[in-house]
């Protein structure tokens, strides 16, 4: 089956994040917070999920999306013969003294421009993932959905008796609709739609003006920076991993996963992507949020917004799923996994962040305690078998990319702990370190194939080792990378994209590309000096973007197709850290300087 295209705008404020269609279908939406039961999920099944959109003459028309410059509000034009017209869609994103008010509340305006329109508001709400009834009643100056799970209002200056009964109407001057969680919101008026609309715009504009961007592609990088922010949630830190659950890596397959929670090891990337883009206070409210969570226990891979740590994987039979693939999940069973590679990225972020010249840590002696209990546990689980990063669920082995984040851990914590003055400690970490990266590039590397293998003395390629240059196990021209760069180009690329393996696991073959793994090669051939094909890599993966900018989890080599969890922010960490990286190589290698480039 050809899947629906992926070419919906993401826009939200830090409590919620809507996916919107250029038929003006909002499609996926959870609230209160981007972890709940989902109020529309058309995404998921087309005629049971829900949705909220205007239809011209009844019918569902295709408009031209793109944001508002420098921002995550949406504008949609559509254009008739004898009309035109635009919808303008955002969270109220409001800048309030040092932070922003960001309420769970989503707004859309709709404004004629030419002619005579006529619209009919589809609004059809299906709450908690369209379980059980929803039902619809007008109170006073408001329309509320009350579900099991909660209540959700809409006020429009449009006659709400219109909405109700789906009556087509003329919208002769602009109209807004208010969709807020909860029955006591407030109301709003027209005038407050568009003020918010207009400080929305401009505290978008403010963030994206403090944006660090490289000469190489920065309208690219800018976008994904947008992206990465509407994942980090304002409440509690926690940055989740995409806005959805079960959108399939291949139609067909059982590869439906729920991404709508906080993983430590995309969230640690999140951080760092930003972080290089100047963008700090994420760091430090993932750190209060990391502190949070690694006082109430083990650490985990992966956590709700609120750091709950039990995270039930079930099935929604009563869904027909993406492109009608099954099954339907919610929760994640990776809460459950040990997952090695988790203690490198934390102690990574940890350490970056409080060595940062333009940071002033509160606390930092506290975080030196977490420090040193991760660096312990990732001595002891250094030559112990894991998940691994792709999170195996019945293939425990010494993975590679696990084992030199183990190495990171004590390599980095060495670093940190000499920084603060506990040279002995410092010391003796750094011996271990020593002998670790001895043997990781003694096993790991299998002299037959020329690459580094996913497991210690194994012999399938893994794209997850492109990163042991970043990380400093290897250098990027030493002629064991260069070989893998090689093998890696000839065994895990398909139609120009990389795969994460070729190895069977779980669930069979894997047949798309995860597209940072793609972002992972281009950076990794601009370190070894190849900066033109790194570009030509780079360009390449950037062309399937949608036309909006945003990508998936993955590729369908074959049809270029969009799949996996949308928008995922892994592969926009990728975009990014690639983009800086070819940037910063390129200006080096052709002798620009910053200065009135």
């Amino acid at each position: 089956m050809i899947p629906p295209r992926l070419d919906h705008g993401a826009i939200g404020n830090g409590s919620v994040l809507a996916l919107v269609s250029p038929t003006t279908a909002i499609d996926w939406l959870c609230m209160p917070r981007f972890d709940s039961p989902s109020v529309f999920g058309r995404l998921l099944d087309e005629r049971k999920g829900g949705t909220f959109r205007f239809l011209w003459r009844g019918e569902e028309r295709k408009g031209q999306s793109h944001y508002v410059r420098n921002t995550n509000v949406l504008r949609t034009l559509y254009e008739t013969s004898d009309a035109t017209w635009e919808c303008l869609d955002f969270a109220p994103r409001i800048p309030a003294g040092w932070g922003v008010a960001a309420p769970a509340r989503v707004v859309r305006v709709v404004r004629p421009l030419r002619g005579t329109v006529r619209l009919t508001v589809d609004f059809d709400p299906r709450m908690d993932y369209a379980r059980g009834t929803t039902t619809l009643a007008q109170h006073g100056s408001a329309l509320f959905a009350q579900g099991s799970n909660g209540t959700l209002v809409l006020r429009s200056n449009a006659p709400l008796s219109y909405v109700s009964e789906k009556r087509e109407f003329t919208v002769s001057e602009p109209v807004f609709f208010d969709l807020a969680w909860g029955a006591q919101s407030s109301s709003i008026d027209l005038h407050q739609a568009l003020r918010e609309l207009d400080e929305t715009i401009e505290g978008w504009r403010v963030w994206a003006k403090t944006c660090s961007l490289p000469l190489f592609e920065p309208a690219l990088v800018l976008r994904s920076a947008l992206c990465l922010k509407l994942h980090a949630s304002e409440d509690t830190g926690a940055i989740i991993a995409a806005a959805t659950t079960s959108i399939p890596e291949a139609v067909g397959t059982e590869r439906t996963w729920d991404y709508r929670y906080c993983w430590l090891r995309d969230a640690a990337f999140v951080v760092e992507a930003l972080r290089r883009l100047s963008h700090l206070r994420e760091g430090e409210r993932f750190l209060s949020f990391l502190r949070d969570v690694a006082e109430s226990g083990p650490l985990q891979p992966v956590y709700a917004l609120d750091g709950a740590r039990a995270l039930p994987e079930l099935h929604l039979e009563h869904l027909e799923g993406f492109a009608k693939t099954r099954p339907v999940r919610i929760g994640n069973a990776a809460a459950l996994q040990t997952q090695h590679d988790v203690m490198g990225e934390i102690v990574l972020c940890i350490e970056t962040l409080l060595t940062d010249a333009r940071l002033v840590p509160k606390d930092a002696s506290s975080y030196f305690a977490l420090v040193r209990r991760l660096v312990d546990e990732a001595i002891a689980r250094a030559p112990l078998p894991d998940t691994g990063i792709w999170e195996f669920r019945s293939l425990p082995r010494n993975y590679t990319f696990s084992r030199a984040m183990c190495w990171a851990a004590v390599h980095r914590g060495a670093r940190l702990a000499r920084a603060m003055g506990e040279g002995a400690i410092a010391d003796a970490w750094s011996a271990i370190a020593s002998r670790e990266q001895e043997i990781i590039l003694r096993d790991a590397f299998n002299q037959e194939l020329g690459c580094f293998t996913q497991a210690l003395h194994g012999e399938h390629p893994d794209a997850s080792n492109l990163l042991l240059p970043t990380l400093g196990l290897v250098d990027a021209r030493d002629p064991r990378f260069l070989s893998t760069l090689d093998r890696y180009a000839e065994r895990l690329v398909r139609g120009g994209l990389m795969l994460r393996y070729r190895n069977e696991d779980d669930f069979g073959e894997t047949t798309s590309a995860f597209t940072i793994c793609s972002f992972w090669w281009a950076e990794a051939l601009a370190l070894a000096g190849r900066i033109d094909e790194a570009i030509a890599v780079f360009r390449r993966v950037c062309s399937y973007a949608n036309p909006l900018g945003l990508f998936s989890e993955d590729i369908e080599p074959h049809t270029g197709a969009l799949l996996g969890n949308f928008p995922q922010a892994y592969t926009h960490v990728g975009l990014v850290h690639a983009a800086m990286t070819i940037s910063e190589l390129s200006e080096a290698r052709d002798g620009r300087v910053r200065a009135w480039t």
